[in-house]
């Protein structure tokens, strides 16, 4: 069925702080036996709904939420009596389909967005020289995350252009009306996180060289 690609490998996304993070989350999974039991958990919609934002985005709640959304990328669709919009025949589904996955695409980069800033260093102060090498090892996890949104970011573009197909140019999902809006505004590309990616990676890149160039001398 379409919308069930493979995921970036999340061994190779993340470093060691959040690969942790991430094994804490599949144990708890694993071992809360009486939420297994209330809520079996296997549809895309199902995983989707597990996703929200929190009022403040810490590393922990940023990696949950990717679990989630990872996890809805993987799985099957539900019945379309189950979809998270009214559905009466099969083109609407395929536009649905195609909307959900350009959709959970979308958040996966906000969500590495989010995280990548958590570990990005803005600044390479002089003061900062004694822990060059910590710097440096933050910048690396930050810049994976920055990748990482790029690779989400050519997967929303594919999604959003089988969306925009013009078969389904008078087809309309109200229920989902802003996954429209998204889809429509990176075909005008007034959202276009390739931009705002790329200028985090120069700049990024900027501020390793200066750490790079310090010395014994520096501080």
């Amino acid at each position: 069925m379409e919308g069930t690609e493979k995921p970036a490998d999340s061994k190779n996304i993340m470093k060691n702080p959040s690969k942790s993070v991430l094994m804490v989350i599949g144990f708890l999974f694993l071992f809360n036996n009486s939420a297994l039991n209330a809520y079996i958990v296997q549809y895309k919609e199902q995983f989707f709904r597990l996703y929200h934002l929190h009022y403040v985005q810490y590393p922990d709640d940023t990696m949950e939420n990717i679990h989630w959304l990872e996890e809805a990328v993987k799985a099957d669709f539900a019945n379309p009596l189950y979809a998270m919009a009214r559905i009466e025949n099969e083109i609407q589904w395929e536009k649905y389909r195609y909307l959900f996955m350009m959709h959970i695409n979308l958040k996966l980069i906000e969500q590495y967005l989010f995280l990548g800033n958590k570990w990005n260093k803005r600044n390479a102060y002089f003061f900062n020289a004694p822990w060059k090498e910590q710097n440096l090892e933050s910048l690396a996890t930050a810049e994976t995350c920055y990748r990482t949104a790029l690779y989400y970011w050519n997967d929303a573009v594919a999604w959003a252009e089988k969306a925009q197909d013009r078969r389904f140019r008078f087809i309309n999902l109200e229920e989902i009306q802003y996954w429209e809006d998204e889809a429509f505004r990176i075909e005008g590309k007034t959202l276009d996180y390739q931009k705002t990616i790329n200028r985090e990676l120069t700049s990024l890149q900027k501020v390793r060289e200066r750490f790079e160039a310090m010395d014994e001398n520096t501080y």
